[in-house]
């Protein structure tokens, strides 16, 4: 028999693979470029990128984005208002740009090209053999140059970051001159930034609001932005006199046209009821000149940050203000982000309250849970992931919460400079049952109130288990729990209804413990840990030599002791009971880690660029 095929009654041409895979992946090429100008005649919807932010202090790009849980994929749409001759735009793990994550648009001059990329650990950009920033469109417009790309959570690609709930690091590199080839890109060459979003916000039905919501705006008094590159600006508001109580159901920000990129997050506070009067302030927050009674001002009304949209409570609760037992006195605090140092901006940006006088079913709290701010929690310096553990105890749920347990619907976690993860765990009968809140890339310069995916209901003996990682590797002394800046905290603001007692359900190491851990110390070190009763436990911390004994019988110490309990009412004092040398939870069952879900495999992708009909880029 012939081996040659025939087509009707003439022989069919046979060709090679090669040349087969080579046609397939031009038609693939021509397909796009065919693709993109066909797009260049539709313009984007801004309903379907629901959420927005400025990526650079310009605000010469925005990014657009929606998130499918259907499809575990988040679409992009990035405006680049004022296109040279490309762009880089990505994801790593803390915003650096090695060893990172990037759909890279660039151009000679001529032709243009997007592909997927990654960088190594010296910054050098490599084409990705596996294409899974996929290009839906690009489009020119009046106010710039449209790209539309797709990205699943998870690719399983080894170079792909993967996106997951919590902080992301965004980070992008504007191209100011031509390139010949991806690999030309000197990336420590360009201008470039990071910004930090939560890329996968829950998918939450919007509770219908009622039809006698007033508005109240706290906002800052026509502020003149310091022309520095940090300022945390702090004013004093007032609710008017005898006003009664409300429920706050909702609240949005309002941002000063032109200052999107420099209002960086915001919060209400409200002051401690035992003041009679609060001084009008309005400047800086680390100023002498602030009156130190604003220190009292720390029961959290609203929070927002940069990336973050309106904030709804659940239909059947609403936040409580106003009213017998409540200050009238609000402190609203600005972080102006102004790496550009812009001199004479203006600004009154703030919140927006929604609330109503009828009120909800039930009044929604706030409390603590994690580490109490002390410093015999503490972490050694040159340490790349220590972590610290606070624990809400069985027996404080089983006194403080009602029989029918409280609903869980918003957290916002906190530490200060070196903390780098955070989590809180529910855990009944010694199993682990669920995970109320989780940042794997936590920030403390993006800190914001998000809605759970699920509402996480707690019942009397479950426990709260909050555990924090630090990053210390910058530190040359140990760095102690307190309220300094550079002092630590660990500590989840959970947003529940029904209100209770239970403020505050936190703990620390016992200190007979930690004074037992330095009497180790001085015997097994040749340098003495002064252990006079005069001498502070800051003292004793920064005068232990760090090696790797004394960090291991540390971390062994936090590990087993027993704790002191904080089981705290709104009035500071405690439930009844004995909360000292209480023993550590015990664990029987964990939950398991998530296996990342990859998507089908789309076929076989040419690891090149796709070229880009964008015509002729800009000469400077």
């Amino acid at each position: 028999l012939s081996s040659m095929q025939t087509c009707g009654t003439k022989p069919c041409p046979s060709f090679k693979l090669r040349e087969v895979v080579s046609m397939y992946f031009t038609m693939i090429a021509v397909f796009m470029v065919i693709l993109v100008v066909a797009l260049q005649g539709s313009a984007p919807r801004g309903s379907d990128f629901p959420y927005k932010v400025p990526l650079d202090p310009q605000g010469l790009l925005e990014l657009s984005w929606n998130v499918s849980y259907p499809e575990q994929a988040v679409h992009f749409q990035l405006l680049v208002r004022d296109l040279q001759f490309g762009l880089l735009f990505g994801m790593s793990d803390r915003g650096e740009f090695e060893n990172a994550d990037l759909a890279v648009l660039w151009s000679d001059g001529r032709n243009s090209y997007f592909g997927d990329a990654w960088s190594d650990g010296k910054g050098q950009l490599h084409m990705d053999s596996q294409q899974d920033y996929q290009l839906l469109g690009a489009r020119r417009a009046t106010e710039g140059l449209y790209l539309l790309f797709r990205r699943a959570f998870s690719t399983c690609d080894p170079k792909d970051y993967l996106i997951e709930d919590g902080t992301v690091h965004l980070i992008y590199g504007i191209l100011e001159k031509p390139v010949r080839s991806l690999q030309a890109i000197n990336i420590s060459a360009i201008h470039r930034g990071l910004q930090r979003v939560q890329l996968l916000k829950p998918n939450i039905t919007i509770p219908e609001l009622p039809s006698d919501m007033k508005i109240m705006n706290i906002m800052a008094p026509d502020v003149v932005i310091p022309s520095e590159e940090t300022t945390y600006w702090c004013y004093m508001a007032e609710l008017p006199d005898d006003f009664p109580k409300h429920h706050i159901v909702m609240y949005e920000p309002v941002i000063t046209a032109g200052n999107e990129a420099l209002v960086h997050h915001m919060e209400v506070f409200q002051c401690a009821a035992g003041f009679d009067s609060f001084p009008h302030y309005n400047g800086p927050c680390n100023s002498k000149m602030k009156p130190e009674r604003l220190n009292y001002c720390r029961h959290v009304l609203a929070a927002w940050a940069m990336g973050a949209q309106a904030f709804y409570y659940p239909e059947e609760a609403g936040l409580a203000f106003g009213g017998p037992g409540s200050s009238k006195y609000l402190r609203l605090e600005i972080h102006y982000h102004n790496p550009l140092v812009f001199k004479g901006r203006r600004d009154s940006s703030g919140i927006r309250l929604y609330y109503t006088d009828t009120l909800r079913r039930y009044d929604a709290g706030i409390m603590e849970l994690g580490l109490v701010y002390t410093p015999v929690m503490a972490i050694p310096p040159g340490e790349d992931a220590f972590v610290l553990t606070g624990y809400c105890t069985d027996k404080c749920t089983q006194l403080a919460l009602p029989a029918a347990g409280i609903r869980i619907f918003a957290s916002q976690l906190h530490t200060h400079l070196t903390g780098r993860k955070v989590v809180t765990v529910l855990s009944r009968d010694g199993r682990e049952r669920q995970i109320v809140n989780a940042d794997d890339h936590y920030s403390p310069h993006f800190q914001e109130i998000r809605m759970l995916k699920e509402v996480v209901a707690v019942f009397p003996g479950d426990e709260l288990i909050t555990t924090c990682t630090y990053n210390t590797e910058q530190r040359s002394q140990a760095t102690v729990g307190g309220f300094g800046i550079l002092e630590e905290m660990c500590v989840n603001y959970v947003h529940y209804y029904p209100q209770t007692q239970l403020e505050l359900c936190k703990s620390a190491v016992d200190p007979g413990y930690l004074h037992r851990y330095f009497n180790l110390v001085n015997r097994f070190n040749d340098e003495e840990v002064c252990m006079c009763p005069q001498v502070s436990v800051p003292e004793q911390f920064f005068s232990v030599p760090w090696n790797t004994f004394n960090r291991d019988v540390l971390k062994s110490l936090y590990g087993f002791a027993p704790i002191s309990m904080h089981c705290n009412k709104s009035s500071a004092v405690q439930f009844p009971g004995k909360w000292e040398k209480q023993p550590l939870p015990t664990i029987t069952e964990r939950l398991r880690e998530p296996v990342p879900r990859c998507p089908p495999a789309p076929g076989p992708q040419p690891a090149a660029p796709i070229p880009l009909n964008l015509g002729e880029l800009r000469r400077d």
